[in-house]
């Protein structure tokens, strides 16, 4: 139900209501895609690895010795975040250096942050 003061005069939506309302208009296919980006974040883990990969790009060993785990595990990580778009990585010899897909993850990472803290 629509309040009385988020309708000006003529009953149209005022601008900064207009996000709001493209959320209603999401099609199938684009909510189970942003299900699923929700489900990739719902672990821990890779919250912690997002984080560290938000301040400098890393190799699998750095990230691996900064969260106290195996390569392995980090390695499986970070292949659900790549498959998620949410990290990149690229080559340099052997190695491969991992960072953030792009800002999108970023402000998604301090929208969340900024409703935990909030509670």
């Amino acid at each position: 139900m629509e309040k009385e003061n988020d309708l000006c005069e003529i009953h149209r939506i005022h601008p900064d209501r207009i996000e709001m309302a493209k959320l209603h208009e999401i099609d199938d296919v684009t909510s189970q895609h942003l299900a699923e980006i929700f489900k990739v974040l719902g672990d821990a883990t890779r919250i912690k690895l997002l984080a560290l990969l938000s301040a400098n790009e890393m190799c699998v060993c750095d990230i691996a010795d900064a969260l106290g785990m195996g390569q392995s595990a980090i390695s499986h990580q970070l292949r659900v975040l790549r498959t998620a778009r949410l990290v990149k990585f690229r080559k340099e010899g052997k190695e491969a250096w991992y960072s953030l897909d792009d800002d999108h993850v970023v402000r998604l990472m301090h929208q969340g942050l900024d409703h935990v803290m909030h509670g």
